[in-house]
């Protein structure tokens, strides 16, 4: 399961981030790292970006990018 598809306000623990290049550098640099819980909070009313909550901090991120990090549902 990738970011851009886990439902609102749901946990979820990053499995790892597979965007190429300097990409995956800057999403690391960010907090995108493996093992790092997310959660979606929201996304724009056109879908593009989403509004998630890792490590303590809000984060805007593109659809497209979100859809590089792959992240498993965390139990509650």
């Amino acid at each position: 399961m990738t970011l851009d598809n886990i439902p609102k306000e749901t946990n979820a623990r990053i499995v790892a981030v597979h965007t190429p290049g300097t990409g995956r550098l800057r999403l690391m640099e960010m907090g995108i790292v493996p093992d790092a819980v997310v959660r979606v909070i929201n996304s724009a009313p056109l879908g593009d970006p989403l509004h998630i909550f890792v490590k303590n901090y809000h984060l805007a991120l593109r659809r497209e990018d979100a859809r590089s990090v792959h992240v498993t549902l965390c139990d509650k």
